[in-house]
């Protein structure tokens, strides 16, 4: 193959890659939202945690007895 020829390949790989990445992106952003929007997750909390960073602080969700079960066992 000559050089030209892979220049132009590499070109094409890098949009296509480009045109995925922001698919993806997009994907995640209208996740995020319809989630917000459902109820699921209240964003802003998190938003909070760089402010509000301290070991004494209340934590965002409370842990499940679930959770707390399966992390003593180690």
């Amino acid at each position: 193959m000559e050089i030209e020829t892979l220049r132009e390949l590499q070109a094409y790989g890098y949009f296509f890659f480009i045109v995925f990445l922001v698919v993806v992106l997009y994907g995640y952003f209208y996740h995020l939202i319809k989630s917000e929007k459902k109820g699921r997750r209240n964003y802003e909390k998190y938003s909070k945690l760089a402010l509000d960073d301290e070991l004494n602080e209340r934590p965002i969700e409370p842990i499940s007895q679930n959770q707390n079960n399966n992390t003593t066992r180690n």
